[in-house]
């Protein structure tokens, strides 16, 4: 296979990836991760409400793959042209990764920790701390969003056509 197909393979999985895991996927994992209001009134040891918050766990780790779709294609992207500007780029924008996966992750854990039915303190009020990590989420996750949307357009799109042909109005016309 040439490059050029592969950067199209690539594209062709991350746009989709992008758009359905980052920007629709984390309403539907927020509705998966979280012990739902029906389960917690029924939860009423220490041991049922931890068990019911690590039963949250495998999907957590789940969700974290999913959304490592988007930045494996930008790390192959990298590999088949290498670019020491987007080279850096790239690893910034996987240490945001790494970063908005660990707090996402211990924000719905702590929320499913949070959630008990009676409002008896099973756990220690630290857990409460985890309702601001959605702000912060939100400020790292930003930045992230954009500098990934910038790679991802800046390597699907073809760098073949040369400056002088693209300003010539005959090959403008389809």
């Amino acid at each position: 296979m040439t490059r050029l197909a592969v950067r199209a393979l690539l594209a062709a999985v991350f746009w989709p990836s992008l758009f359905f895991f980052w920007f629709l996927g984390p309403f539907v994992f927020l509705l998966l991760s979280t012990t739902s209001s029906e389960v917690c009134p029924r939860l009423e040891t220490r041991a049922e409400f931890l068990a019911a918050a690590n039963g949250t766990i495998p999907l957590l780790a789940a969700q974290g793959l999913v959304y490592a779709v988007p930045v494996l294609c930008l790390v192959l992207w990298q590999r088949l042209l290498p670019e020491p500007a987007r080279a850096r780029h790239i690893v910034t924008c996987a240490k945001l990764f790494a970063v908005a996966t660990a707090i996402g992750a211990l924000w719905a854990y702590g929320s499913s920790l949070l959630c008990d039915g009676y409002g008896r303190p099973f756990f220690s009020p630290v857990w409460q701390w985890t309702s601001y990590l959605p702000m912060v989420g939100i400020a790292i996750n930003v930045p992230l969003y954009v500098l990934t949307f910038s790679l991802g357009r800046a390597n699907s799109t073809r760098e073949e056509v040369s400056a002088g042909d693209a300003a010539r109005p005959d090959r403008n016309i389809p």
